[in-house]
């Protein structure tokens, strides 16, 4: 008896072998999709070339049929494939149980026409007991699961394919629009509008250091005259004034910069007296499991992971067997894996630590992927050195451990203390707070300092603890005083600040909230945005670009529907209710795209009522004063009025909307628009000597436009200023390149220039850009020569393995400019985390080359 297993990758394959019989089954990859819509015209068949949808690669004309096509890098995996299923006598589909995996088993089955018996094997953590279990329930593969997915697909390409034209005939070449895309994009954009049109306020508080027994108290002014104080919450972000809600004096005290400092000046030498303490203990129950958007949020927070380093990362433990299934909305945990981590937290802490009872969690109504949540996998709750793992996958494993082991841990109990100071001075009385806070019972707390090398200590660093206070108690006058004593009082000035930018983890936070898109897609969306130009990250932040905001304006405008939250939550529910057979999906695909306000509807209007011009302008007369940034062809300009003229100038890329205001646009306009400066005449040339300034910034040029067919251009070095260029300077950087000296090896010239990526030296066919620090116009030749023998080691592997064992092929390890890999004849893999140049090993670089799809390891590996 001879089955085929078929899953999507290699390193599945490989752990699911462990689990099977050593004979009668073979397990092969499928490498992802082996069937998609065209990605190209070339890929559309003949017979559909003429066809008005073979574009979209959807029949709209005929109940909205896809056209599946195997594109040419799988028609490799489907013949092999075609070949494992004629060797067998039964086919098991044991692709991922979401969306995705079930219509990758459809297209599996449609292509490959098996004339065996067809199962579908599923499984959420791949564990022996769970492979086991698989094989003995398989099911059908579920149709309504393959329409939700095919029915997204659809939607996807309608609104790219239809969209994306139009915005590249209306703002520039090149940009995408998205049915999630665009709300994610209008999510940033709406963020940064709030940021520019904010107003900051100031506002003034004091703070206050007291003591007693030699631990330090921090109390904050929180009223005076039993008025509390202005703080930020208080104020319009669109005035800076208080809101209109509040009256000052009767609301809220709104003290400025010398009433804060009279106040700190006469409150040390006053009477203080606490006037009042307050106790509440609070219960703190854990978070629940892990779905894939809150350890997407975790681990950007935790580890400054990206979603889409987060998704990697994951894959990698599941398909190791480390977790279960990491795509998932479900919170539900199986009872093995309660039981299991029950156990662990009795043997680990003691029964005290355990929770009353077991804990489940309900998942919202819309979850519809795999149905447990992410979790260590099996029931014995190993740690991350039990299963040795080491690197990021181990940092990522031991959170999903703790935050498991939690969710059955006791309730943690924390006391809150706050203590209240009376202090009069000159006759008005201020109010100061002192928060304390310390741990009765730590519960679940204990499983979340696990790993620390002292764990009552990081325990201790959750606490606030205060001295001994009682109500009555009064400053002490003197050393000997057993009162609390008051050190200092600080008049403290604050600024309001402008709404915090999205980063990935809030940015998905809220994707989730608004029920926009489903967790699996989160990471590509974030990944998309920044592959588009939508967004830049700085820092930790996402920040929307121009060009962000003038597609933004478009989609408003033209498609107001696809970029409004709600519209895009339900036709996730649209989704859902497809996936569970309640809803038929091509008439939704026929109102949403054929409908009177359909998108070809939207579209065909759009390309003739869409003024380029007025869609991509960006204005805001309150901070920008009367100039106006647009979109075009080549990017961001400024457009604005210089000595009665209207002028315009490219906005440099690295300038976020949000930190833009009236006078740095100012200088740009004048930077761009100073006009030329002739320097003099060049003594060898003849010719003049021109500072000019042009799209991508100042130059000088040799040679007037008018009497030089091409005249030469030269940009001006890096931290070197139009203002500063005389005509010495200008003809030493018009005269570029400089001949340094010959390379000792090869006799050769070695140059020094300015190229269209910055300054560099150059030696044959070998460029090393110059360093910061570095002077294009003064760096000599053994500088250079340094750079250069850098560069050439650059050009050269770090290791080389050895021979492929499959083509003889050398395998290389290189050190390149995201990090350190393998290649073997064209194919490139990168290292993981935890492997390193030195360590890596040939079977190591196999497995990272099969992970990859390089054919040749592939059928090494088989």
């Amino acid at each position: 008896m001879k089955r085929l297993v078929v899953v999507e990758s290699p390193t599945k394959a490989r752990t699911i072998r462990e689990f099977l019989p050593e004979t009668g089954y073979r397990v092969e990859a499928s490498m992802g999709h082996i069937r998609d819509l065209p990605a190209s015209a070339d890929q559309i068949p003949s017979e559909y070339k003429d066809e008005d949808w073979s574009r979209l690669g959807v029949k709209v004309t005929n109940g909205f049929e896809p056209l599946y096509v195997v594109p040419p890098d799988k028609k490799e995996v489907v013949r092999d494939l075609k070949q494992a299923v004629s060797d067998a006598d039964r086919l098991y589909i044991a692709t991922d149980e979401d969306r995705e995996g079930e219509s990758i088993g459809w297209h599996l089955i449609h292509t490959l026409d098996p004339d065996v018996p067809v199962e579908r094997m599923v499984f959420h953590e791949i564990t022996e007991d769970a492979i086991q279990r698989a094989l003995d329930d398989t099911r059908d593969i579920d149709q309504h699961l393959v329409e939700a997915q095919q029915t997204r697909r659809i939607l996807d390409r309608l609104v790219g394919y239809s969209i994306s034209p139009l915005l590249w005939r209306k703002i520039k070449p090149k940009l995408s629009a998205g049915r999630v895309q665009s709300v994610a994009v209008r999510l940033l954009v709406q963020k940064e509008r709030e940021r520019i049109t904010f107003v900051p306020a100031t506002y003034w508080d004091l703070d206050a250091q007291l003591a007693k027994q030699g631990i330090g108290v921090e109390a904050e002014m929180t009223h005076l005259n039993e008025v509390r104080l202005a703080s930020g919450k208080d104020f319009d972000e669109d005035t800076g004034r208080l809101k209109e809600s509040l009256t000052e004096g009767e609301d809220v005290v709104l003290l400025d910069e010398e009433q804060a400092t009279a106040l700190a000046e006469g409150l040390p030498e006053t009477r203080w007296r606490i006037d009042d303490i307050k106790e509440r203990t609070r219960t703190k129950s854990p978070f629940p499991p892990f779905i894939t958007s809150t350890l997407q949020q975790e681990a950007n927070r935790k580890l400054n992971l990206s979603s889409s380093r987060t998704m990697s990362v994951a894959q990698s433990l599941y398909e190791n067997g480390y977790i279960t299934y990491m795509r998932t909305d479900s919170t539900n945990l199986s009872s093995e894996a309660v039981e299991g981590a029950r156990r662990t937290v009795a043997q680990r802490y003691g029964d005290e630590y355990l929770s009353d009872g077991v804990r489940q969690y309900s998942s919202s109504d819309s979850a519809q992927e795999a149905h447990e949540a992410i979790r260590p996998a099996g029931s014995e709750m190993k740690t991350k050195d039990e299963l040795g793992l080491s690197g990021i996958e181990a940092a990522l494993y031991d959170l999903i451990w703790k935050r498991m082991l939690a969710t059955q841990t006791a309730d943690a109990k924390v006391r809150y203390t706050n203590v209240y100071f009376d202090a009069e001075v000159d006759g008005d009385v201020a109010r100061f707070r002192a928060s304390g806070k310390r741990l009765d019972f730590p519960g679940f707390f204990r499983v979340l300092v696990e790993g620390s090398e002292d764990p009552e200590a990081a325990l201790r660093d959750q606490e606030r603890p205060l001295p001994p206070l009682e109500v009555g108690e009064t400053a002490a006058q003197s050393a000997d005083d057993d009162g609390f004593q008051v050190r200092s009082v600080e008049p403290l000035g604050h600024e309001t600040k402008p709404p915090s930018r999205y980063t990935e983890a809030s940015l998905v936070e809220t994707l989730e909230e608004e029920g926009i898109g489903r967790p699996s897609t989160y990471a590509s969306i974030i990944g998309t945005i920044q592959q588009r130009g939508y967004v830049r990250k700085k820092g930790s932040a996402l920040v929307p670009t121009f060009t962000a905001f003038a597609t933004n304006n478009l989609m408003e405008t033209q498609f107001e529907p696809l970029v409004d939250v709600h519209f895009t939550a339900e036709m996730e529910d649209v989704l859902d209710d497809i996936a569970r057979g309640r809803k038929d999906p091509t008439p939704y695909l026929r109102d949403f795209y054929k409908g009177e306000e359909g998108v070809e509807t939207r579209v065909e209007q759009g390309l003739d009522d869409i003024d380029p011009k007025q869609i991509s302008e960006m204005s805001f007369p309150d901070q920008w004063g009367e100039y106006v940034v647009r979109v075009g062809k080549y990017g961001a300009y400024v457009e604005g009025e210089m000595d009665g003229a209207t002028v315009t100038a490219s906005i440099p890329d690295d300038l976020a909307p949000g930190d833009t205001t009236e006078e740095r646009l100012r200088e740009i306009l004048e930077e761009a628009n100073r006009g030329d400066r002739v320097l003099g005449i060049h003594p060898e040339a003849s010719l003049p000597v021109l500072l000019k300034s042009g799209p991508y910034g100042p130059y000088v040029q040799l040679g007037d436009d008018e009497e030089e067919d091409d005249p030469k251009r030269v940009s001006l070095p890096p931290d070197v200023e139009p203002e500063d260029v005389d005509f010495d300077l200008g003809v030493r950087i018009v005269d570029l390149p400089r001949t340094l000296g010959e390379h000792p090896d090869t006799g050769k010239e070695i140059e020094a220039d300015i190229g269209r990526y910055g300054p560099y030296v150059r030696h044959e066919g070998t460029f090393a850009s110059l360093q910061k620090g570095d002077d294009v116009l003064e760096v000599g030749l053994e500088r250079a020569l340094e750079l250069i023998r850098r560069k050439e080691a650059r050009n050269e592997p770090d290791r080389v393995l050895g021979p492929h064992p499959g083509s003889d092929e050398p395998v290389e390890v290189w050190n390149g400019r995201y990090g350190p890999y393998v290649k073997h004849d064209g194919t490139n893999a990168s290292l993981k985390d935890d492997q390193s140049i030195d360590d890596v090993t040939m079977d190591d670089a196999l497995d990272l080359l099969a992970e990859k799809g390089d054919e040749a390891t592939q059928k090494v590996r088989e």
